[in-house]
């Protein structure tokens, strides 16, 4: 046995297992739990051991159990995530989602907030508006990627699928509410520009 091997001081050889040299360490101690100076020995040889094993885990040679005394304790973040933990649309969707700055929410939100007012208080400038929104609409998604078709699709696709919706919604809404008083162009016109607000600023 010699003073610079800590693993002949354990009687185990540099390939052993955590478990073994523990296990090793303890039998000694019990041992020699009547001489503090060779405890102390093998205490620092068992520390020893624990470190180089240390040294070769951070290196990436060995994997060191977590209950090892001196094992870092740094949380250890997965640099990527499992596939599994993660919902993605799928690829055909996200094709059309686009992620939108602040700009492209506020403005044609702004533009078409203001036609909702506008027909609203004015019921008589329902047509206007609705060209109008439909404009504002194809403008902010033909200025994302400047696809023509795709612009025209989707807008046209709000005008027609809004005024459908806001139609429903006033035969449901208004024999219910005492007093409806908005006309049912204008409210079927006011839930139109809401989805071509949703289509220009969260679609591409």
């Amino acid at each position: 046995m010699t003073e610079q091997n800590p693993y002949e001081r354990l009687g185990v050889s540099e390939g052993a297992s955590f478990d073994e040299i523990q296990a090793a360490r303890n039998r000694l101690c019990e041992s020699l739990k009547g001489d503090a100076e060779q405890v102390k020995k093998i205490e620092a040889a068992y520390d020893a051991v624990l470190m180089e094993r240390l040294k070769m885990r951070q290196e990436g040679r060995i994997k060191v159990p977590d209950g090892i005394r001196f094992a870092e304790r740094q949380v250890e973040v997965a640099a990527n995530p499992p596939a599994a933990n993660l919902r993605h649309p799928p690829a055909w969707l996200a094709a059309w989602l686009d992620t939108p700055s602040r700009t492209d929410i506020v403005l044609p939100g702004g533009i078409l907030a203001g036609l909702v007012a506008l027909v609203l208080l004015v019921p008589t400038t329902v047509q206007l508006s609705v060209i109008l929104g439909v404009g504002t609409a194809f403008y902010f998604l033909y200025r994302k990627e400047r696809k023509l078709g795709r612009s025209i699709l989707l807008s046209f696709a709000g005008l027609i699928v809004g005024l459908l919706v806001g139609g429903l919604l006033v035969g449901l809404l208004a024999p219910q509410i005492p007093g409806w008083a908005i006309a049912t162009e204008a409210f079927a016109s006011a839930v139109m520009f809401f989805l071509l607000w949703l289509i220009c600023s969260f679609l591409r």
